[in-house]
């Protein structure tokens, strides 16, 4: 008997088991939230169609469901799984005050990415990077500050020439690069920030990590074990890793073993913050550090690209009143307080304001702080939500309710630093802040930790295409490239392009 008479049994046993096991979930899963509305079709075969029509309407679903729940919570279907969408600041705050043990936020990182799979169990088992991201690397911002300076100058030079003549570019490659390098900088350093294949490496395994974890997601638990083996990046992508780092990881960690941690001339960069703050065992190993790298590397990289490519694209259709303010401010500041450090850049309030703009009114998702349901969870209002469900809260809905916004939906560059001058220059509208009406970075203890690094880099990315370039959509275009929206994401255009010249005024 031929190896292929053998497999296709075998194959149509597994198929079969995965229709009968969904089909098993969706029934079990309707059953436990079945006291909370439904936005959407709730019939055991049509909420599996609702979950396909998310993927491509999932703004529409929930600006539906806050509309009409506002205040409560609803549901609806997505392709994989069922979540709740949690409306309204008494809800929210419920969300921000429940302990990690009852609502978890690594959890559903955990589920959503399929950790144990795409990145390994490690970093579910000891999430210790996190706390070397809010900590250590926050505290090194303005030490390694002329290196992420020098590197966004350097590779902007390569990337986009500084010529007389409009010249057009692919937006969201290019600033996918431009990032990649300059994060990088401060991370591993010269000359691995600028090797290609490096660069390909980060890009290309965020990628394959939202891919498989996607896949494996549509898979119940039984199963997720062989096809997580199956679609898993790590193996080869710490290969990749391996040869162009590895040795300088253990070159590093025996430099530590001989001289102990504060040995001379020792590297202020990523590499070392995680041997500063390792647990040691199992996890001070090669491989375990190069996957942090990775790790590190794919919130780093990819959060940024996006905002900047939006940030880019807004610039390109400003009035030119507009775009003199901001080179005013940008020019007088860092006159007055030092070119390029972290001091200066605190001080670009209209940068500021006009970043936050562009992640208020566009966005990277629809929905935010998601939590997993450890406990059985009962909101104030008595809505209660069994363990095992996903909660989250409706970012977009929320950034474009004039419940919280004066006109959401009209793009104002200077509205938060208008609102900050009006309040006495308070932090709370800084795009770092998270608050009650804003949730780009997350909310509660489990905001973003990489966001006073992420936010820093954009104003340096905005001042800098600002100082260098005139920039404009290709064809003259005044209308923003529409996002890509995909069931819960909303990516920067892929295919609109960025023209830039030398600077003329």
């Amino acid at each position: 008997m031929s190896d292929s008479s053998t497999l296709l049994p075998v194959l149509a046993s597994l198929c079969a088991l995965f229709v009968v096991s969904r089909l098993w979930n969706v029934r079990m899963e309707m059953a436990k939230l079945d006291a909370i509305p439904t936005v959407g079709s709730n019939g055991f075969w049509s909420s599996l169609w609702a979950g396909i029509y998310y993927i491509k309407h999932a703004r529409e679903v929930v600006q539906e469901g806050y509309d009409k729940y506002y205040g409560r919570a609803f549901k609806v279907r997505l392709p994989d799984r069922w979540t709740v969408v949690a409306t309204g600041p008494t809800m929210i705050n419920d969300i921000k005050k429940a302990p990690d043990d009852m609502l978890s936020f690594d959890e559903a990182v955990n589920e959503s990415l399929q950790i144990d799979y795409t990145i390994g169990k490690a970093h579910r088992m000891h999430l210790y990077h996190v706390n070397v991201v809010r900590n250590n690397l926050t505290r090194n911002i303005a030490t390694r500050f002329s290196d992420v300076r020098d590197e966004i100058m350097v590779s902007f030079a390569e990337q986009i020439p500084v010529t007389e003549d409009w010249v057009s570019m692919p937006a969201l490659n290019t600033i996918m690069n431009i990032v990649c390098r300059t994060t990088n900088r401060l991370f591993v350093g010269l000359p691995l920030c600028r090797e290609p294949d490096w660069i390909d490496l980060n890009i290309q395994f965020t990628i394959k990590v939202f891919t498989s974890a996607s896949i494996i997601n549509l898979f119940p638990s039984v199963l997720k074990p062989i096809i997580g083996t199956l679609l898993s990046p790590r193996a080869r992508a710490t290969r990749r890793a391996r040869r162009h780092i590895g040795h300088v990881i253990q070159q590093r960690m025996d430099q530590e073993d001989q001289y102990g941690k504060d040995w001379a001339d020792k590297p202020n960069d990523l590499i070392s913050w995680l041997l500063d703050e390792n647990p040691g065992g199992e996890y001070r190993t090669v491989d375990d550090l190069l996957m942090r790298l990775l790790n590190i590397n794919m919130a780093a990289i990819h959060t940024t690209s996006m905002s900047f490519s939006q940030v880019l694209y807004w610039l390109a259709v400003q009035p030119d009143h507009v775009i003199k303010e901001l080179r005013e401010e940008i020019e007088s500041v860092t006159e007055e307080y030092g070119w390029w450090n972290k001091i200066s850049m605190g001080y670009l309030r209209k940068v500021d304001s006009f970043m936050k703009e562009v992640a208020r009114y566009t966005g990277i998702g629809e929905v935010s702080s998601d939590r997993k349901v450890l406990k059985d969870f009962t909101f104030t209002d008595g809505t209660r939500v069994p363990a095992g469900s996903i909660i989250t809260i409706p970012a977009f809905a929320m950034h474009h309710d004039e419940r919280h916004y004066d006109d959401p939906d009209q793009f104002k560059p200077f509205r938060f630093s208008e609102m900050r001058d009006s309040e006495g220059g308070s932090i709370k509208h800084q795009m770092i802040t998270p608050n009650q009406d804003y949730f780009f970075f997350g909310t509660g203890r489990h905001a973003c930790p990489g966001r006073f690094f992420a936010v820093n880099e954009l104003k340096t990315l905005v001042a800098h295409t600002l100082l260098t370039y005139d920039v404009k959509l290709e064809g003259d275009s005044k209308v923003i490239p529409d996002p890509v929206l995909f069931v819960n994401a909303v990516l920067p255009n892929q295919e609109a392009k960025v023209m830039f010249r030398k600077r003329r005024v």
